[in-house]
């Protein structure tokens, strides 16, 4: 890893214009440098997961030969963090229908164009555990390791991230299933009076809300 110019000050974590400055020394292309700033804007932070993840959508949008304004479908095989990179670079986003999560816990992402068959061929790019050998602060960060402390190892963790790029990333052709619009109709729940559509309507009669997706309780 190339370690010029790396500050060590209290450890403390590298500011926004350090860590584009440690783009450019590890000579991360400077379309990724403008997709890793946005993503960070929007998550608010620049964690390691989402960094990872900005490279995972550029390489699969190369590979499956699109461009970030066409209308494009994604699924993310975890919640953390890498959906928000799909979100900002290809705009297949959760509120759209156009994102997906499915959480098995893998950091893998596909991206595939639409279809109106019921499948359509896409790419899925993953963080390959063979790959993570070769830099060992990333590997000792994902495997969650007690040997990884945040407070001091950060900062070379990101440089070892920008450093690596697509080195520690694999990827397959796929095909996706296509998931066609689900027709519905509004119904009343008779336990809240509120309109949900109805496919949320449980054996019981009551919307989900009401039954074993419940989150709150009200207040008088």
């Amino acid at each position: 890893m190339d370690t010029k110019d790396h500050k060590h000050t209290n450890h403390r974590e590298y500011t926004l214009e350090e860590l584009n400055a440690r783009m450019e020394i590890h000579g991360v292309d400077p379309r990724v440098t403008e997709y890793l700033n946005r993503c960070i804007a929007f998550h608010t932070f620049p964690a390691p997961g989402l960094l990872i993840g900005a490279f995972m959508v550029d390489y699969a949008l190369e590979l499956l030969g699109a461009r970030t304004d066409e209308k494009l479908y994604a699924v993310c095989e975890t919640h953390k963090c890498a959906p928000d990179a799909l979100q900002v670079i290809a705009h297949a986003t959760y509120g759209n229908n156009r994102l997906r999560i499915v959480n098995v816990g893998k950091f893998a992402i596909t991206i595939n164009r639409a279809s109106a068959g019921d499948s359509s061929d896409g790419v899925r790019v993953y963080v390959d555990p063979k790959k993570l050998a070769r830099f060992s602060t990333i590997h000792t960060w994902f495997t969650n390791s007690p040997d990884f402390n945040k407070k001091t190892m950060n900062n070379q963790l990101f440089d070892e991230i920008f450093s690596a790029g697509r080195a520690i990333l694999s990827s397959e052709r796929v095909i996706v299933k296509v998931e066609g619009k689900q027709k519905w109709k509004a119904v009343t729940c008779p336990k809240c009076g509120e309109m949900v559509p109805d496919y949320s309507v449980g054996a019981d009669g009551v919307c989900a809300a009401c039954g074993p997706m419940g989150y709150y309780e009200k207040i008088g």
